[in-house]
């Protein structure tokens, strides 16, 4: 083994954790505004292509087994979005309306505030983690049948 090869897996074990909570922090960043989803999910996106990259893919999948979650991850960000894009309406008021109002009681968990921009931030990052994971598992292992066809012909 090269020594660079052996820099590279500890630096793309190392980066895993911490850039989960950077994902995390960006998403709930402040009670007021929106977060970040999409840049919180490309964030987790690429440090699994890290991972894909400096460990091969069967290690990845050993090491991180919720990559076989994927799809479910993509559907449900997809439902997540939905609803609370279009829950407002129920209330009749307009699609993606903040809610609860500013003058309204929020619920929360422990000091995070939970109302609807803040899920629709972590609907839009399960999509983007979802559907990055699988478009990197598809990239790492291309079907084992259309290779053998390429070998033989």
């Amino acid at each position: 083994m090269k020594r660079h090869d052996i820099i590279v897996r500890v630096v793309a074990r190392l980066l895993l954790t911490p850039s989960v909570v950077v994902a995390a922090a960006l998403i709930v960043k402040e009670y007021a505004e929106v977060g970040d989803g999409f840049s919180a999910g490309m964030i987790v996106s690429l440090t699994v292509a890290l991972q894909y990259v400096a460990l091969g893919t069967p290690t990845v999948e050993e090491v991180l087994p919720l990559l076989r979650l994927s799809p479910a991850l993509v559907i449900g960000g997809t439902l997540l979005a939905l609803a609370s894009a279009f829950f407002p309406l129920a209330l009749g008021k307009p699609p993606f309306s903040h809610l609860p109002e500013p003058s309204d009681h929020v619920t929360t968990v422990g000091t995070l505030e939970l109302f609807t921009p803040l899920a629709f931030d972590i609907a839009i990052f399960s999509l983007v983690v979802g559907v990055m994971t699988m478009m990197l598992h598809q990239f790492a292992s291309p079907d084992e049948k259309e290779t053998e066809k390429e070998r033989t012909g």
